[in-house]
């Protein structure tokens, strides 16, 4: 096979992969981040104690986590087609490689979260401060660093998993690679699509990484400590002005 046969299929296999991997994520963010704090919020000794509460919702995760993903398409596939009306193609793709990391990104959520110094929950507390205050001007913009570190490592595992969800007909460069690289013996182009696929894998890496540490540099958990004074009343602060 030629460049210019392998071009339009690697363009649009990358095209398909990035679909796939980017709204998977947005979902896995959307629900996996509040599940995540929610674990940490109801934890014993949390700002919302709620033992039960946490040993279900833990119990979730761990059993969601544990499923290996190519069991996990299959055992969602009458979801899937409830969902997309089709359980063939990037879009199907997407329900299961979604479900499949909210529980991944959650548990980094919940990592991230516990990192952040009791102290400050406290003295967020102190000043009369409730769950959401603490949440929204402590816990998620103290472990922001982490979280953006936490979403990159989602992301690089998610197109792992697109890979592998391209041996079932979800498209993608696992797709070209089982297909051409595989069942038609065009090894070239297989070490082509191993080859994109890493170079890839190293730019959302570097991004990601660059991301976290201006965060850090701005003042994430390793900076000044986080401005308290967020908590005061916008127009008090305009009056005593």
């Amino acid at each position: 096979m030629t460049w210019s046969e392998m071009q339009p299929l690697l363009s649009q296999a990358c095209w398909d992969t990035l679909y796939m991997v980017g709204w998977s994520t947005l979902v896995a963010v959307v629900a996996g981040l509040p599940l995540g704090v929610l674990l940490v919020l109801t934890d014993r000794g949390g700002p919302a104690q709620n033992v039960v509460a946490n040993k279900v919702i833990g119990q979730t995760v761990n059993i969601a986590r544990s499923m290996p993903f190519i069991i996990l398409m299959v055992a969602l596939m009458g979801f899937t087609r409830w969902v997309t009306g089709t359980t063939i193609g990037r879009e199907a793709a997407i329900v299961p490689l979604a479900v499949g990391a909210i529980p991944f990104f959650a548990r980094l959520v919940e990592t991230a979260v516990r990192e952040v110094d009791d102290g400050l929950v406290e003295a967020v507390q102190a000043m009369g401060g409730n769950t959401w205050t603490v949440v929204r001007k402590v816990l998620v913009p103290e472990s922001l660093p982490s979280l953006v570190s936490s979403t990159t490592t989602t992301i690089v595992a998610l197109i792992g998993y697109s890979a592998m969800a391209g041996t079932v007909g979800a498209g993608g460069l696992g797709d070209i690679a089982i297909r051409y690289g595989y069942q038609r013996f065009e090894t070239q182009l297989m070490w082509i699509t191993v080859a994109v696929l890493a170079v890839v894998i190293s730019v959302i890496q570097f991004a990601g990484d660059y991301a976290a540490r201006g965060l850090h540099r701005r003042g994430g958990r390793s900076g000044p400590a986080p401005r308290l004074r967020l908590l005061k009343d916008p127009a008090a602060d305009g009056e005593a002005a």
